[in-house]
């Protein structure tokens, strides 16, 4: 239910985390369908209430879509974010990361019940959907004695995988569509099916005649370069296949996405099994359909006078935060992140001119970007940064644009400040509970106030400008929110005693906030189906509706009796503006599709699951204690593979070993070549690699690789190596990182040096030893929209020796050859948006003697495989040249530089078909040189070089990464004949 990027980093930081905590910490329960691991120490609370919701929804579901789990579902729960999320994966065993942090209320994005229950909902669709197998799957499942997982080191697991699991090659708003879908009917029609904000986004765009995208579009260029990125997804997802429900049936919906007998393995052949047309015609029939839709209900606001309103920007500026109005310097301040751009925070003319970028925003979150708070006295701002994990509180000077931290990993957003007492008042989320807080002046600690129970939590506060009483909504966990008041010297002293000021139902009341005389409040809600701006009066104690919006209005913040500031809603983003609050008397009601599909096909209102209070845990229990990792290790899937040697190819088969939740893994390959080009000791090769979080060990006899069957690059040795490396993240803060890895691979029987194809071993040589330690660091962003890193820098240190032993006229030796190593890569983005240039430096230095080859560096080439798995543009990589043959320029010691400029990107959003399509192409300029053995000039080489690649990104399969690259470079020097080399790679995963 996460946006791939967004999921991908949370559940490398449940990882990471997972080190940290004891074995006997790790606990599970288990039933005969699920596997639930969790902190023994902190989430003991939550596990049997996490596991009757899973029971509750995995019984719905195996009804609903006839399936029949073979295997245990493993859900791990974690609280590694500030907020509610999670993530399923398949293969090559069913698994599902919870995040069970509160989720985000803002602009209500995600109506739903309880955290848990909704997400269990939702998920376990995509279990379902994705695990269930017919006819040929069944077969290959056999075959392969699982699922099988891809990897870059075999391309033919691409193969295999699609064989097993057919439906996961589907786009990402078939996947998200049925899931919401089904959680919003689970749920009695709370959820994103019915959701108000899904409304507006269509309605917006039928307004403004916006472009509607089609499959390969939205997937191409719509959930790329929109605001929205991947949220994209579950928009048209939910969109569209809530009308199929409605135009056909919600049961048409359950039979194209169920995997039974006699139903097609391609989702788009199903389609059209199911509707008896392709999915472009209906996608079609959609978008008419919708207009028409949307067209009448924009009719219907406007039967009533809509509020004029004057913009103070010339464009949409994306996500927004809450903004705050500087009456001294007569500025608005709030965080912003749009297409183009870094999130910054900005100060905003309320006149309407230039808008001034403050300070880059860390860790920005889609919709709200970040928490936002300001002393007027002290002119400073508070902001949270790393706002998708565990948010910081930072302090920043809006003038110098000079920021520090004032308490890491706070988990504290919704802040405001108390003026009387310059305290700081927040809402902290940890172990899923919401915690009212307070930051006394210096801001160096926080408070306690007082913590709801699980599945209620509070948002967006606000204090009064006298401090006395504090504001927010509440959410139940029936999922009905309300407004409410509290007394500020009363909840200080444990008096939680509120005053409910309005109760919304299921409608959420957002960002309300106190006018400057205290004696309102303003905020947002789709109470009447359009978000517009409610004024409620404390005196008289009533509501009234001041705005009447076509799309929708936000983040109200009055300036002045008849002026407040909204931020209207746009398909590009938000857009401040100013209105003039007058109450309004009627306004009109618009109709959602989710209400349509209840009154033509009743049975979705059939579908609201009972309680899952009504699970008996305990009678389905069969484990309950510790967390048994490695001693579950079992065979995950075995498949047929193929690896290039030398010329030659050879032919076997890999293994998979994994314990449930792949903290232990184990690959095991072993080929033949039957070549009669080779010896009989080359023959064979084998390979075994181990890994348990930071720590790995690999084995190689005579190493083969799949890449080596296109060359130029091979990687494959005759002999035989073992080693094991450590790695570990000293700063895990993206952007940033700060990993350490050290390690130490002995070799024998080598023809080649390990890293130098082209440079054969010493005579005498007998057995190499290489230790080597590297600390690299990594702070570099770019913007939405970006396909590249565009500002920021990294380096790395680099130490390593060669131990070699000789055995030479029958006395052996050992000799060893330090090197050391350092990179510094330094970027900055240039005027024309996702455009950067790049100075990428380095230098080594070895003591060792120029004519031994353990002692030297060797450079050369692009270093690009005709097919490849590596990154693909690694002509960066302090190694390689361009230009000249691979280990062509060597040396004892070097100094390198590379101007490195990448081009905007060129993006497609109809190339090819969702089955293979292109996506984008770059393109980047580059030139520098190299002096090596800067020492001794008699040995010293000096060369430059400048060249251009081209990468074109395409997709197999809709999620199967591809990049066809092509470069060309020139190189020369003095002393050498021009040189020049061309490069065309295909980069697999």
């Amino acid at each position: 239910m996460i946006p791939r990027a967004v999921s991908r980093a949370t559940t490398v930081a449940a990882l990471l985390l997972l080190p940290q905590i004891s074995q006997a910490e790790l606990a599970t329960i288990e039933t005969q369908d699920l596997r639930l691991v969790y902190n023994r120490s902190t989430l003991s609370f939550l596990a049997p209430y996490a596991s009757r919701c899973f029971e509750n929804s995995m019984r719905f579901h195996q009804r609903l879509f006839h399936y029949t789990p073979t295997e245990k579902v493993n859900v791990i729960l974690d609280d590694v974010s500030d907020f509610g999320n999670a993530g399923v994966s398949v293969n090559p065993r069913n698994s599902m990361l919870v995040h069970i942090a509160p989720v985000n209320f803002v602009y209500e994005t995600g109506p739903s019940n309880e955290r848990i229950n909704f997400t269990m909902n939702h998920e376990v669709v995509h279990v379902v959907a994705l695990d269930q197998a017919a006819g040929a799957d069944k077969v290959f499942r056999e075959l392969f004695r699982g699922k099988v997982r891809e990897t870059n080191e075999h391309p033919e697991s691409i193969l295999y995988s699609f064989l097993c699991l057919p439906r996961r090659a589907a786009p990402r708003w078939y996947h998200e569509g049925i899931a919401v879908f089904l959680e919003t009917w689970m749920a009695g029609g709370i959820g994103r099916a019915q959701g108000p904000y899904d409304e507006m986004v269509f309605r917006s765009m039928v307004r403004d005649g916006s472009r509607f995208y089609d499959p390969l579009g939205l997937e191409s260029e719509g959930t790329k370069v929109d605001f929205q990125i991947g949220a994209n997804s579950y928009l048209y997802g939910t969109r569209f296949l809530s009308y199929l429900a409605f135009r056909y049936s919600p049961e048409s919906l359950i039979q194209w996405v169920s995997r039974r007998p006699g139903s097609k393995r391609y989702f788009a052949s199903q389609f059209r099994r199911v509707y008896g047309l392709s999915l472009a015609e209906a996608w079609q029939e959609w978008i008419g359909w919708e207009h028409g839709f949307q067209q009448a209900n924009l009719d219907s606001i406007r039967l009533h006078p809509t509020t004029p309103y004057r913009d103070l920007s010339q464009r949409a500026l994306g996500s927004v935060s809450r903004a705050i109005f500087d009456s001294d310097s007569r500025t608005i301040y709030a965080a912003v992140d749009y297409p183009g751009a870094v999130a910054f925070i900005a100060a905003i003319p309320p006149d309407g001119g230039p808008i001034r970028r403050i300070r880059e925003v860390k860790g920005p979150a889609l919709y709200f970007v970040c928490s936002l708070a300001y002393d007027p006295a002290a002119k400073t701002l508070f902001y949270t940064t790393d706002n998708d994990a565990l948010r910081d509180l930072c302090a920043l000077d809006p003038a110098s644009g000079k920021s520090r931290v004032l308490i890491k990993n706070a988990r504290i957003g919704d802040l405001v400040l108390n003026r009387q007492d310059r305290s700081l008042w927040g809402v902290r989320h940890f172990n899923g509970i919401s915690t009212l807080v307070r930051i006394p002046y210096p801001y160096k600690d926080w408070d306690q106030v007082f913590s709801w129970p699980f599945g209620r939590d509070i948002y967006d506060i606000d204090l009064s400008p006298d401090g006395t009483r504090l504001s927010g909504s509440l959410a139940e966990i029936s999922g009905r929110q309300s407004l409410r008041l509290w007394s500020t010297r009363a909840l200080l002293e444990q008096d939680t005693t509120s005053t409910t000021l309005y109760d919304f139902g299921t409608s959420i009341p957002s960002s309300f906030v106190f006018s400057p005389d205290g004696k309102a409040l303003y905020g947002s809600s789709y109470y009447t189906g359009a978000s517009n701006i409610f004024r409620w009066d404390l005196d008289r104690d009533s509501m009234s509706v001041v705005t009447n919006g076509e799309t929708g209005f936000f983040r109200p913040l009055p300036l002045a009796k008849d002026s407040l500031v909204v931020f209207r809603y746009t398909g590009q983003g938000f857009v401040p503006a100013i209105v003039d609050p007058k109450p309004i008397s009627d306004v009109s009601a618009i109709t959602f599709l989710g209400q349509a599909i209840a009154e033509k096909h009743p049975i979705v209102k059939r579908w609201i699951m009972p309680s899952p209070l009504g699970v008996n845990i305990d009678s389905l229990t069969t484990f309950r204690g510790n967390y048994r990792g490695i001693g579950d290790l079992g065979l995950a899937s075995m498949y047929p593979i193929v690896e290039g040697y030398k010329d030659a190819a050879a032919f076997g088969m890999r293994f998979d070993l994994s314990d449930p939740v792949s903290t232990s893994t184990v690959d095991l390959s072993a080929t033949y070549s039957p070549s009669g080009r080779l010896g009989g000791d080359e023959r064979v090769h084998v390979s075994a690699s181990y890994r348990h979080f930071d720590w790995s060990a690999r084995a190689k006899w005579n190493g083969a690789s799949f890449y080596d069957l296109f060359g130029p690059t091979k990687v494959g040795r005759k002999g035989h190596s073992a080693g094991i490396t450590w790695r570990h993240s000293l700063v895990y803060d993206p952007p940033r990182n700060l990993d350490l890895a050290a390690g130490v691979t002995g070799f024998s029987g080598l023809e080649a040096l390990p890293d130098a194809q082209n440079i054969s071993t010493s005579p005498g040589f007998d057995k190499l030893v290489t230790s080597t330690a590297q600390l690299s660091f990594r702070n570099v962003r770019s913007s939405l929209g970006a396909v590249d890193a565009e500002k920021g820098y990294k380096w790395q240190i680099l130490t390593s020796t060669n131990a070699v032993r000789f055995d030479r006229l029958g006395h052996a030796a050992w000799r060893g050859f330090p090197f050391g190593v350092g990179t510094i890569d330094v970027g900055t983005p240039l005027p024309v948006h996702h455009s950067s240039i790049w100075l990428r430096s380095s230098a080594g230095y070895s003591p060792g003697p120029r004519d031994e080859p353990f002692a030297n560096f060797y450079f050369g080439g692009f270093g690009n495989n005709w097919v490849e798995y590596q990154d693909p543009r690694r002509y960066r990589e302090y190694s390689s040249f361009p230009g000249v043959e691979i280990d062509e320029i060597a040396g004892t010691s070097f100094a390198k530089a590379l101007l490195d400029c990448n081009l905007p990107p060129l993006r497609f959003r109809r190339l090819g078909k969702l089955a293979f399509y292109a996506t984008w192409l770059r393109a980047s300029l580059f030139g520098g040189g190299i002096v090596t053995d800067l020492d001794d000039a008699s040995e010293r080489a000096t060369v430059g070089h400048v060249g251009a690649q081209a990468d074109l990104r395409l997709t197999l399969l809709v999620q199967q990464p591809l990049m066809l690259s092509c470069g060309y470079a020139r190189a020369f020097g003095r002393y050498r004949r021009l040189s020049d080399e061309w490069m065309v790679s295909l980069k697999i995963l």
